[in-house]
């Protein structure tokens, strides 16, 4: 891997946690902060998006699919998150 996909990775780790921070919670997390939720995101919604693209044989390439399915998993993430801080 190379230091352009890693930017690459960063960056959208960075845009899909900064969109899920203002979907679920109003606001962003800081760069960091987007840039963890979002990676973390991306693995849980490259899981959910290859379980949902085999079923519904929907397949959103490029960019714009990894960012997608990126947001869809921080949103997950973060709504799980949600859930055990309120207990």
């Amino acid at each position: 891997m190379g230091v352009v996909e890693i930017l690459i990775m960063l960056a959208i780790g960075a845009v899909a946690g900064w969109l899920a921070g203002n979907l679920i919670r109003g606001g962003g997390f800081g760069l960091v902060g987007n840039i963890i939720v979002g990676l973390i995101g991306s693995v849980i919604g490259t899981f959910v998006g290859g379980m949902v693209s085999g079923a519904l044989n929907l397949n959103i390439p490029g960019i714009v699919g990894a960012i997608i399915w990126a947001t869809i998993g921080a949103v997950l993430l973060l709504f799980i998150i949600s859930l055990f801080k309120r207990v």
